[in-house]
């Protein structure tokens, strides 16, 4: 039997999978809760304004806001070690479109296409029919600049499973 944390049964996410990431270059997951006091510096440090502070003060980021640019003003600001911008990534996030979105509704769009500045997503056509987004995992940084333009919510960033692993 698996234990279901309190954060978990309080967002009625029993997997935990609709939790919103941490900032970019956060340390693993139970050293960033150590060290973040929710003291909020990176929160007002984001130029973007991404990043807001959790219930508990932790900082998570809102992509429905914009686009991270990875411009580490974050990691400056963090002085309790909760950021380190000496990892080789900043985080193992990837971009994931939904059942929802248009184009798979046979309507035509391309905000999440338009919006992608690292080109990881691209409209392929369909054999009678609209063409697709289709993700290059292997090319989305996890910028979420995608997520925000899309009309129906239907693209969001998840934690890239081989990351995880």
């Amino acid at each position: 039997m698996t234990m279901l944390s309190r954060r978990s049964f309080l967002r009625a996410d029993p997997g935990g999978r609709r939790a919103a990431p941490y900032p970019p270059w956060a340390v693993a997951e139970p050293r960033f809760l150590e060290r973040c006091d929710g003291c909020r510096a990176c929160v007002r440090a984001c130029p973007e304004g991404i990043l807001r502070a959790g219930w508990s003060g932790v900082p998570h980021v809102d992509f429905s806001r914009g686009e991270c640019t990875f411009c580490a003003a974050c990691v400056r600001a963090c002085d309790r070690g909760a950021l380190d911008g000496s990892m080789p990534r900043p985080w193992a996030l990837r971009v994931c479109i939904g059942g929802q979105c248009l184009a798979r509704q046979g309507v035509a769009c391309g905000a999440c296409v338009d919006a992608c500045g690292p080109l990881a997503l691209v409209l392929r056509p369909a054999p009678g029919g609209v063409a697709v987004p289709e993700v290059d995992v292997q090319a989305c940084t996890g910028c979420g600049a995608c997520v925000a333009p899309c009309p129906v919510g239907a693209v969001t960033m998840e934690v890239r499973m081989e990351a995880a692993a």
